[in-house]
């Protein structure tokens, strides 16, 4: 039950810290936006500048797409706490460990699925028989940094 509840709990600081990030991109990204708006208004001088402004533009792009990647999976995150299967990996159905969840909150699959899918995403393959994603338990002591995706 102690458990239990320290993963409520825990989860419940989850979403807080969810919702502070999706306020934060969704400012970003309304600024860049504007940002963007207002170069392209801007006229440019010399090609210099114009390849400048480009430049600008592409990283702001990028930036932009990563950002709305981001707020995608936030908000899909907070959508899972809602409905009650936040923390249940997606794959294999087994609760996600709290260690991986506070390093990536928005993650939707335990480090083992997500192993397999790189795996069989690196070598081609489409479709996964995902019974074989072994279960490791619910220790979250051992834990390894090699063990999170950085995004």
């Amino acid at each position: 039950m102690n458990r239990n509840m320290n993963r409520k709990q825990t989860i419940e600081k989850l979403r807080q810290v969810l919702l502070k990030r999706r306020r934060a991109l969704r400012k970003a990204l309304a600024g860049e936006l504007s940002e963007l708006e207002a170069l392209n208004r801007a006229a440019s001088g010399d090609e210099v500048d114009v390849a400048l402004d480009c430049a600008y533009d592409e990283m702001n792009a990028q930036l932009a797409e990563l950002e709305s990647r981001e707020l995608a999976q936030i908000e899909k995150a907070l959508e899972r706490m809602e409905e009650g299967t936040y923390g249940i990996c997606e794959v294999t159905g087994k609760p996600i460990p709290m260690a991986r969840l506070q390093a990536l909150p928005y993650t939707t699959v335990r480090v083992e699925a997500q192993r397999e899918l790189e795996r069989m995403e690196a070598e081609g393959q489409g479709a996964f028989d995902f019974s074989r994603v072994l279960d490791h338990g619910e220790d979250d002591l051992h834990v390894s940094f090699t063990d999170f995706e950085i995004v």
